[in-house]
């Protein structure tokens, strides 16, 4: 599998705090997230790809997703 092009990488960031969701489990299939100093958005990472790119979005942005997985608007995509 190639790498994406797009996104930046990890190095290019400051120092964060990366998360990902407690239903992760140990095979590595997981997001992580982490906060942008200063609210400037949040950075959205492939956990098996720690130096990889990291796709940057706004807070809405971020808002609009949780807010539409939570309301199932993505529950076809897994079955």
């Amino acid at each position: 599998m190639q790498q994406p092009r797009n996104g930046v990488p990890t190095a290019q960031l400051p120092p964060l705090t990366w998360m990902k969701s407690r239903r992760s489990n140990p095979s590595g299939n997981c997001v992580e997230l982490a906060e942008l100093p200063g609210g400037a958005g949040i950075a959205v990472r492939n956990s098996r790809y720690p130096d990889g790119p990291a796709l940057i979005y706004t807070i809405d942005e971020i808002a609009a997703f949780v807010l539409g997985a939570r309301d199932g608007d993505f529950d076809h995509l897994i079955g």
